[in-house]
């Protein structure tokens, strides 16, 4: 009980310091809005300003623009039809549920992510619910609208850091390829098909980490290109991105070579060769990992990469190997073909590196 309270705990702390940048987004964005709101338009009690801009930044690890723009227009017409049915049609019960049903309607349509209906329906009974400010029958919409212009400037002015959240991504993704690789290594060299077993169940469910990693990325580059404080990050993100999209074909070959290891051991027998071969990718990928935080390992990572492909012709790595033992020694060609593209290597120069079978 104790260590579960520990690890809830742990677990608890790591989210806040991750998210602290974003919660000071918020914050500013949030407190702009109201101070506009109150002090300049003189606005009672512009609730609507702080929800608003709240909502639209969130703490999603897409920050893009356009999903703030969005967001915060889905609320602010979820605002405003409540305000029309509250005008034309007073409020009771069956106003109330019709404009519930009309605010999720609406939201269903402008975003797919299941929790922003909730978010607009929580705006929608703050104006069906609440008392009318002074001022005209209008005011609350105004005020969401400042709360979503408020969010739209602070991911431009007060940005949060685009490379934190691609980095943790990239690096989830690519511990989850080492464990893989680790384990095919132990399963090779031992003929064991349930770690095996292990490595193509942990390939399968790698899409995850892999995808949350292109969009940290897409969101950091859509912000550093208004961004003036973050524009100095877009050649690292560019370069970050092609490093993306080649560990992702990478993955799905790695499934492919996990899928024919299992199949070809269980017959139990090892394949040491092979093993040595893998265990070469392994210490490249972890160069390649360390690259982020020191460009000078991605030579390195390249040359392992090199090193291991000049090796990989079946009849050398597997002679007096099964078909099915040369079948496993061809799928790696791919996967390092998409390994030395991540270095920065061009495709054909690195498929011109592969032995002639």
């Amino acid at each position: 009980m104790r260590a579960r309270a520990a690890g809830w705990a742990a677990g608890g702390w790591r989210r806040l310091v991750e998210s602290g940048p974003a919660i000071v987004q918020i914050v500013v964005a949030a407190m702009a809005a109201y101070a506009f709101a109150s002090w300049v338009l003189g606005h009672r009690t512009p609730l609507l300003t702080i929800t608003v801009a709240a909502a639209s930044l969130g703490f999603k690890r897409d920050a893009r623009p356009v999903r703030v723009t969005r967001t915060a227009v889905g609320m602010s017409v979820g605002i405003v039809l409540s305000e029309i049915a509250v005008n034309l049609l007073g409020v009771g019960f069956w106003q109330v549920a019709l404009i519930t049903l009309v605010s999720l309607a609406v939201a269903r349509f402008v975003s797919a992510e299941p929790g922003f209906p909730a978010t607009v329906l929580v705006q929608a009974a703050i104006v069906v619910l609440l008392p009318s400010p002074a001022g005209g029958p209008f005011v609350r919409t105004l005020d969401g609208v400042i709360g979503g212009v408020a969010a739209l400037l602070a991911t431009v002015l007060v940005p949060r850091d685009p490379r934190r959240e691609a980095g943790r991504a990239a690096t989830t993704s690519i511990d989850a390829f080492q464990a893989v690789l680790r384990m095919l290594i132990v399963a090779l060299r031992g003929g064991d098909s349930a770690v095996s077993a292990q490595a193509l169940d942990l390939a399968r469910t790698s899409q995850g980490p892999t995808d949350a990693w292109a969009e940290s990325l897409e969101s950091a580059l859509s912000v550093a290109r208004i961004s003036p404080f973050l524009r100095r990050y877009l050649p690292e993100l560019q370069s970050q991105q092609s490093l993306q999209r080649s560990m992702d074909l990478a993955w799905r070959n790695l499934r492919v070579v996990a899928r024919r290891a299992d199949y070809l051991l269980r017959d139990g027998e090892p394949r040491p060769a092979i093993a040595d071969a893998v265990g070469q990718l392994e210490t490249g990928t972890e160069l390649l990992r360390e690259s982020f935080a020191t460009i000078e390992h991605l030579p390195a990572a390249r040359a392992a990469f090199v090193a291991v492909v000049r090796r990989l012709d079946p009849e050398d790595v597997m002679p007096s190997g099964t078909a099915r033992d040369k079948g496993l020694v061809l799928a790696l060609h791919p996967l390092l073909v998409d390994l030395l593209c991540a270095t920065g290597m061009p495709q054909a120069e690195a498929q011109r590196l592969l032995p002639a079978v």
